[in-house]
């Protein structure tokens, strides 16, 4: 008997590593083992393989068979690679050509009866492969608009394991099947709404715009029915479409996710709001035995939006300070460590106080000063410290609204269209640098020789640090957004005034 030989993928969050499968049939009492660190599902495909081979016209080699998935020392997870082990087995067989299996990266989970079922995790599995140099990759037919969407390789879409051998050279009559379609899942809903629809608050409508153009995190603190989660919602329309990396980073996240992805990449930001009842691993990630993304990593690329921040654990909130810090979310477990892409603009709104009413005109607070201070306190100085713009909202009255109704009020795509003009100039700025937006800029690169501003502009944000109203991490990000500003108007350098608007969105909440 030969060795036969194929290859699937492993993934470790969105990293994929290339599996060897090696089955080998030799004399023996007939036995089935499978080694190479699988875990319990994986462990079972033993009996799955063993009936869809059956079951699929081929006759089960009545021997002992040992499947090696190698690297051994990498845990493996999940039922994708069952279509690998059966093809591997009876290749080993020899049902089908050995020379045409190795080339081919084989993913999928079989069902008893022989068809092949999809699989989440599809869309990053492909893009390991293509990665590692395989031109061909073999799914499930429910998975090929997915796993097309990657250039340069091509795509066997196969409903059943009779199929996929017949393919491989193997001596079988076809027998067309039904393919086993994906479970649909509801979809996260994208924010609707344009940015005309806000009425009044221009400083506010502003500041989410010097947001957009920068890649700003933004905190607004106000009254109920003050438009916070308004205009946090209308957020992702003022950003650019995606590239096409990115896209596929957010469509490979939501593969992972379980969420569908289509026969076509979007190239929308996405947009994530969970519930203040979310659990760290909700927000960031986690699982035991699978790792999966959570709502920060599906925002990637786009908008991590919580509404009521100080409702959610403090617990849970602090677990996004080193995704804000480092744009990666790491997950670590005893068996491995992966990672997420945490590239997310984050939105916070909260009340300013338990019934939500203190500082709304005519309106009468009923919290202790204490409360008040507890409630908002509940979001750590360390957290607050990386938000760039903290900025309040007031409730709009009728006077405002009568004055405003007739005023001229910014689109969406006219919003879009000047953050589009503020992102290219500050990716000309950046172009010999690592970083492409004005959040990603460290401050020391700020306070360089070559970027260094004047003190005459700056005064008013040295005194601020002087006087202990900053630190000197929130005076780096008050430069951050002074460029941003400038970018936003169409200036080569910040002046006093850019920065005086920097220092206004940063300290709005405190002044």
């Amino acid at each position: 008997m030969r060795v036969g030989r194929t290859h699937s993928i492993a993934l470790l969050g969105l990293t994929g590593v290339v599996v060897e499968i090696e089955a080998d049939i030799s004399s023996g009492l007939p036995n089935f083992a499978l080694i190479g660190l699988p875990d319990a599902a994986l462990s079972q495909s033993k009996e799955r393989v063993r009936a869809a081979i059956g079951n699929s016209g081929s006759d089960f080699p009545g021997q002992k068979i040992t499947v090696n998935l190698s690297p051994a020392a990498l845990p493996k997870q999940g039922s994708a690679f069952d279509l690998g082990i059966a093809i591997a087995v009876i290749a080993a067989a020899g049902e089908v050509q050995p020379e045409s299996i190795h080339g081919v990266v084989h993913i999928g989970e079989l069902g008893l009866d022989g068809r092949l079922r999809p699989v989440n995790g599809i869309l990053p599995a492909v893009l390991a492969a293509s990665r590692a140099g395989f031109a061909s990759v073999m799914v499930p037919t429910a998975n090929a608009d997915e796993a097309s969407l990657v250039p340069g390789i091509r795509v066997i879409p196969v409903a059943s394991l009779r199929d996929a051998a017949i393919w491989h050279g193997g001596e079988l009559d076809p027998e067309p099947v039904e393919a086993i379609a994906r479970t649909p899942v509801e979809s996260t809903p994208e924010p609707m709404g344009d940015l005309a629809d806000v009425i009044g608050n221009t400083d506010a409508v502003e500041a989410m715009l010097v947001a957009a153009a920068g890649g700003h995190h933004v905190f607004l603190l106000g009254p109920p029915g003050a438009g916070k989660t308004m205009l946090a919602a209308r957020l992702p329309g003022l950003l650019p479409d995606l590239e096409a990396e990115a896209a596929l980073d957010v469509g490979s996240v939501r593969s992972l996710a379980g969420l569908p992805v289509g026969g076509e990449l979007s190239l929308r930001p996405p947009f994530e709001s969970p519930h203040h009842t979310a659990s760290a691993a909700a927000l960031v990630g986690g699982g035991s035995a699978v790792i999966r993304p959570g709502a920060a990593a599906r925002a990637s690329d786009g908008v991590l939006f919580l509404d009521e921040a100080p409702e959610f654990k403090p617990t849970v909130l602090d677990a996004l300070r080193q995704p804000l810090e480092s744009g990666v979310i790491t997950i670590h477990r005893a068996s491995a460590v992966a990672s997420f892409p945490g590239r997310f603009q984050l939105v916070l709104a909260a009340n300013p106080c338990p019934c939500g009413q203190y500082g709304a005109p005519d309106s009468e607070c009923t919290c202790p000063p204490l409360s008040r201070r507890k409630y908002v306190g509940r979001l750590s100085g360390p957290l607050l410290d990386r938000i760039d713009i903290q900025f309040r909202v007031s409730r709009i009255t009728a006077a405002h609204l009568r004055a405003a109704q007739d005023e001229p009020r910014t689109s969406s795509a006219e919003a879009r269209a000047r953050v589009a003009t503020a992102r290219g100039a500050a990716a000309e700025r950046l172009a010999a640098t690592p970083w492409r937006l004005n959040s990603q800029v460290p401050g020391s690169w700020l306070r360089g020789p070559k970027m260094r501003l004047p003190p005459a502009v700056t005064a008013s944000l040295d005194r601020a640090l002087e006087r202990g109203g900053l630190t000197m991490r929130g005076y780096d990000r008050v430069l951050r957004l002074a460029w941003s500003v400038a970018d936003l108007h169409g200036a080569t350098r910040p002046d006093a005034s850019h920065l005086g608007q920097a220092l206004y969105l940063r300290r709005a909440i405190t002044t």
